[in-house]
């Protein structure tokens, strides 16, 4: 078993009937702070990794954002919407049409060559998707707002 088999594991345990309160009770609404939160945390072990070569911050804050990514693959799969298998099964997909110059035979010479093909490639996956579109600003607004909140929880502000 893998180190990930054995977090998943852990979290359906933790999700299961004889589990933690807390842990049966998270929605993905309600984790969305929490989503949010250790993304910024991850940030600051980024940041913390930049000024200090210290990556023990980043290894504890990634695993946390990890933690949030299995435990909404474990919601979903739990109310039949998709597993984690599908979840990494789509990232790997994406990330192989995505990058032709490496899985397929298109040639770039430069960094900027691959953001433009990037874009032109997410422009056509996207099409007749373009109403998602419209949730994002709220959904910026809301991250600002959760962030402000973990701020004050945490006497930042």
């Amino acid at each position: 078993m893998t180190e990930f088999e054995r977090l998943q594991e852990i979290i359906a345990q933790l999700r299961g009937e004889n589990g933690c309160p807390w842990d049966r009770e998270q929605t993905h609404v309600s984790l969305k702070p929490a989503c949010v939160e250790e993304a910024a945390e991850v940030v600051c072990g980024i940041n913390i990794l930049e000024k200090t070569g210290d990556a023990e911050n980043l290894k504890e804050e990634l695993g946390d954002l990890l933690l949030q990514v299995v435990m909404h693959a474990q919601i979903a799969e739990e109310e039949n919407l998709f597993t984690m298998d599908d979840v990494i099964r789509g990232i790997s997909e994406k990330m192989i049409r995505r990058h032709p110059h490496v899985f397929g035979t298109t040639e770039v010479q430069n960094s900027q060559e691959v953001l433009v093909n990037w874009e032109s490639i997410k422009k056509r996956e996207k099409k007749g998707k373009e109403w998602a579109r419209a949730y994002l600003p709220e959904a910026f607004d809301e991250a600002k707002e959760l962030i402000d909140v973990a701020k004050r929880r945490k006497g930042y502000v």
